[in-house]
């Protein structure tokens, strides 16, 4: 039998903490993908009327990046669980990286869409910038890590 990698346990609880924040997220953002679709069955003029069209781009970009960054958060764990020795560091940056571009990004999109200002997205929107920053980061520092282990 092979002996378990010395950063076992982290590597397990890594890859919980992501596959719970995966899948409590598809929840969430699907959850939210029924009240938008409700919105527009339901013929609510504050998701329909013309001039809302920057509110329905906004909470429909929300809703299509907070599924897609959960299911990257899933696809992360398995990727940790499948290769236990990627560098420890480097799992960690890109852990609180996505993490953080799971919170910015798709409320920078739903806040931008709450207050709308003459056709323009209200100032929340300033938070999707930086969560596609640590994205990026997320996704380098993944990379850097497939690249570097054993």
């Amino acid at each position: 039998m092979s002996e378990p990698a010395p950063n076992a346990p982290a590597v397990r609880d890594l890859a919980a903490t992501h596959f719970r924040l995966g899948w409590i997220g598809v929840l969430v953002f699907l959850s939210l993908g029924l009240v938008l679709e409700a919105l527009h069955g339901f013929k609510v003029g504050l998701y329909l009327d013309v001039d809302q069209e920057t509110r329905r781009l906004m909470w429909r970009l929300a809703h299509a990046h907070g599924t897609l960054l959960s299911v990257l958060h899933l696809g992360f764990a398995a990727t940790v669980a499948h290769l236990p020795q990627l560098a420890a560091p480097l799992c960690a940056l890109a852990s609180r990286c996505l993490s953080g571009a799971l919170i910015l990004m798709p409320a920078g999109f739903l806040l931008g869409g709450v207050w709308i200002h003459g056709g323009d997205p209200g100032l929340g929107v300033l938070l999707v910038p930086p969560g596609g920053l640590l994205l990026l980061v997320g996704v380098f520092a993944i990379v850097r890590a497939i690249g570097r282990r054993a």
